[in-house]
């Protein structure tokens, strides 16, 4: 019972960003560039005296970006796999407070987004591709524990330094020819046990080789019957951090779809930014991003605090047309491809009580018979070009009309 209160609230946000930030936003070829492109260590850690955001600046842009988009928590990649560290840390001298940016990006983040009440995510690699030992355990052993041993310092340093925390986002746990062995090697159990001390109402995901609290499948959504959560970029999937060229940017329409699949689902969004080296992030994101946000002011209520949708019901959501989120006595149809001045949904074996549209609050005229919902008086063009929202109100909590061996007459 404690457990599903304490994840509660992230169940109900149903959206979040994610922001991948640091020294590889300079060169502009995506965060894993320092390993794809070998770059000697000595000259990438050159990169340290280039990162100096404006003073003009504030991680609080982010923060403002979030919630007119619509978010609800936020996840800030504290330090990604080349071992930067954008707070302070007494286990590294490779970090935005100890060379030239002189600041630490953590501890901003942290104030703005207790200042706008926006929840707090903090993403950590394990990994560091500055250790020998994580490539090669058995020939650099003393390095390989350097390694872990700086990742149980720094995840301390996070969980101490900072107040509280709401999410740790776990990712480079996987180790060269170890997959069974990560938990053991990171010592994950020892170190999940250290944060959940410090922070008892903390959710930490996947990503250290144990379960923990939720699962985190990447750029697609495949449902969990855990709590689950989606982490996607808005532009191409080989790249989180900043890629200067990147004209392959989904549409918001898709955003949209790929946020209300995760709903429908029970799952949550967390949609990524690549800020620039300066910390501002690009127009194509900041045009969707306030897209997407619009949307939600009307049709928010179809999206946050949802639950998982009853396996069948509305026969895949809602059929061709769209998908359908569920809450309480309540089914939010989708509608992303519009049928004109009738819809039907079939699936669903409730009476419906009434139907409307959500945006407008406009009645609609509405029947039943024989498991389908026959929607009548809706204009012939949509009206959201994103995606319209119909609230039928159910007599109960939503039931699904099984049609898999009722043959066509």
């Amino acid at each position: 019972m404690e457990e599903n209160k304490r994840i509660r609230w992230w169940q109900e946000a149903r959206f979040g960003m994610f922001v991948h930030w640091g020294l590889y936003s300079i060169l502009g070829r995506g965060e894993w560039v320092l390993l794809v492109e070998r770059i000697p260590l000595k000259e990438y850690a050159k990169l340290a005296d280039r990162f100096i955001p404006p003073k003009s600046f504030s991680p609080e842009q982010w923060v403002k970006l979030a919630k007119e988009s619509g978010m609800k928590y936020i996840v800030l990649t504290t330090r990604h796999h080349d071992g930067f560290c954008l707070f302070d840390s007494k286990a590294s001298n490779f970090t935005s407070v100890k060379t030239a940016a002189k600041r630490d990006f953590v501890e901003e983040y942290v104030d703005a987004c207790r200042k706008h009440n926006i929840r707090v995510g903090l993403y950590y690699s394990l990994l560091d591709w500055r250790f020998p030992g994580y490539f090669d355990r058995e020939k650099y052993p003393e390095s390989f524990k350097d390694t872990v041993e700086q990742a149980h310092m720094q995840v301390k340093e996070l969980m101490s330094n900072y107040g509280k925390i709401d999410i740790l986002w776990y990712d480079g746990g996987w180790l060269p020819g170890a997959e069974k062995e990560t938990p053991i090697l990171w010592r994950s159990k020892e170190l999940n046990a250290m944060v959940r001390k410090l922070q008892p109402d903390i959710i930490i995901n996947d990503r250290s080789g144990l379960p923990e609290d939720f699962d985190t499948p990447e750029q697609h959504t495949t449902p969990s019957k855990r709590p689950w959560e989606s982490c996607m970029t808005i532009g191409d999937s080989c790249g989180w951090g900043y890629i200067k060229h990147n004209p392959n940017m989904k549409p918001t329409t898709q955003l949209i779809q790929n946020l209300v699949s995760c709903a429908s689902n029970g799952g949550n969004y967390l949609l990524n930014i690549g800020p620039k080296p300066d910390g501002s992030v690009r127009r194509e994101e900041l045009i969707r991003l306030k897209e997407i946000g619009k949307w939600l002011l009307k049709n928010g209520e179809g999206i946050y605090g949802t639950e998982r949708r009853p396996e069948g019901f509305g026969l895949w959501g809602a059929g061709m047309l769209g998908m359908a989120t569920v809450k309480g006595n309540r089914a939010y149809l989708h509608i992303f491809r519009w049928p004109g001045n009738t819809a039907v949904i079939t699936g669903i074996k409730n009476r419906v009580l009434s139907a409307k549209m959500l945006a407008s609050g406009k009645r609609l005229k509405v029947k039943k018979e024989n498991g389908k919902v026959i929607i009548k008086g809706l204009p012939e063009l949509p009206p959201d070009k994103y995606g319209t929202v119909i609230v039928l109100q159910l007599d109960g909590k939503p039931e699904t009309f099984d049609y898999s061996r009722i043959p066509l007459i």
